[in-house]
């Protein structure tokens, strides 16, 4: 018989006694080794006596600073794991922390189950597919509705993708008005793109199951967790082919300028990590179509790879526009489609900032448009705004969990149209 293998040790830094007790408790029981103080002072010490898996950081404690400890720890033992725990962190903190390397942001009260989540996630023992808490059960497949891929298909299937590293960004949420920030984490495979509040540990799986609202922009909810204007993040994600990663942020993603060039900026600067499992697109078998022909609609029809055709027709200074995008890979839409803006018109604005909207909105993240003229900027493309409602097609077509194949028309349509689309797609091909 082989000899077992030495449990991990787990350091937990925190002042107060009762939770270094019930943390101690919790994980003893999970057969780690736990080794506790609530003195900051000594922690590189006992780092370099105890050589702990993971370092879970208080970081407010009396006469120190938790990050400036998890500095310190990052600059002599630049290879331990920090976890940094708080009862009254936000955003701004978290994602301070994991600029400075903190593995993950945890708050107080602790649940049992986030705990673990991230302790098994920072010690690397996430099995494939575990992180997907909270994801929609599967759905029943109508009977001979889709063929089971050959073992030649699976094979010559992308592989799945999740990024590198962490990284954050910060910003400004459009319609709530608040500051807001994004803190990327790479997931195992089979795990999927999950969305969580940054004070809460429900996870929302980046599922059409889960959409809560389609009014300017489109928004997931579960349990009373509710996550805002997720279309343009989505986007840069489906564009990547990023399909495993857990994405916290404080209600709503940040607008940024607009676009999704900066998010296509964050992933290349995360880096991509190719994973073993397969990725299959979703491989559009017929047509689908919601509106009538003419009027307001989006359809798809089967074709070699993803393309995207949306006119716009309004009354001057805008006109009518049409662009099609073929997707060529990330570059393509990086050049072509992210750095389209998000646009609004004047006339609108109050009525959106009764609705509680638009409360971010500034004249650096949005294209506005007068009665005869654009207000602020100069447009980036002649047919900018077309390719902006073709970024949100891209954005709400991640949906389905997987990167889609099929030729997609749209004329004057929205978020709303989108998703119905999307309904119309899993109930035919019984996704």
């Amino acid at each position: 018989m082989g000899e077992a293998a030495e449990p991990k040790t787990i350091l937990v830094v925190d002042d107060e006694d009762n939770v270094r007790e019930s943390v101690r408790e919790v994980l003893s029981d999970e057969g780690y080794r736990v080794v506790d103080t609530a003195d900051g002072a000594h922690v590189l010490d006992l780092i370099r006596r105890e050589k702990p898996g993971l370092v879970l950081l208080d970081i407010w404690m009396p006469q120190i600073d938790g990050i400036g400890l998890l500095q310190e720890i990052k600059s002599k033992e630049p290879a331990t794991n920090v976890v940094m725990i708080s009862g009254h962190g936000n955003i701004h903190t978290a994602v301070t922390a994991t600029k400075y390397g903190a593995f993950d942001f945890i708050e107080k009260p602790l649940s049992l189950d986030g705990l673990l989540l991230t302790v098994r996630r920072a010690l690397g023992e996430l099995p494939s597919g575990a992180a997907v808490k909270g994801r929609a059960p599967a759905r029943p497949k109508p009977k001979g509705t889709r063929r089971a891929a050959t073992a030649a298909e699976r094979a010559a299937a992308p592989r799945q993708r999740t990024l590198r590293k962490n990284v954050v960004i910060s910003g400004q949420g459009l319609h709530s008005g608040i500051k807001t920030g994004l803190i990327l984490h790479p997931l195992p495979p089979n795990s999927g793109i999950l969305f969580t509040d940054f004070s809460s540990d429900v996870t929302i799986p980046a599922h059409l199951d889960y959409v809560a609202s389609t009014g300017y922009a489109t928004s997931l909810r579960s349990k009373g967790v509710a996550i805002a204007t997720i279309e343009h993040f989505l986007a840069a994600l489906h564009s990547y082919r990023i399909t495993n990663l857990l994405v916290k942020v404080q209600g709503e993603v940040p607008i940024l300028d607009g676009s999704a060039l900066e998010f296509c900026d964050l992933i290349e600067e995360a880096g991509i990590e190719e994973q073993p499992e397969p990725a299959p697109e979703i491989i559009v078998d017929r047509s689908f179509r919601v509106g009538e022909e003419g009027g307001e609609t989006i359809s798809i029809e089967p074709a070699e790879v993803l393309s995207v055709t949306y006119t716009l027709r309004y009354p001057a200074p805008v006109g009518v526009q049409e662009h099609t995008y073929t997707f060529a890979g990330p570059e393509s839409f990086k050049r072509e489609i992210a750095p389209a803006r998000t646009f609004g018109f004047l006339r609108d604005i109050e009525k959106l900032q009764q609705m509680g909207l638009v409360n971010g909105g500034k004249l650096n993240n949005c294209i506005l448009i007068g009665d005869d003229r654009i207000l602020n900027t100069d447009l980036r493309f002649a047919d900018e705004l077309a390719r902006h409602k073709i970024l949100d097609i891209l954005g709400d077509f991640y949906l389905l969990g997987r990167p889609i194949r099929g030729r997609i028309k749209a004329c004057m349509t929205g978020h709303a149209d989108n998703i119905g689309l999307l309904r119309e797609i899993r109930a035919g091909m019984g996704l």
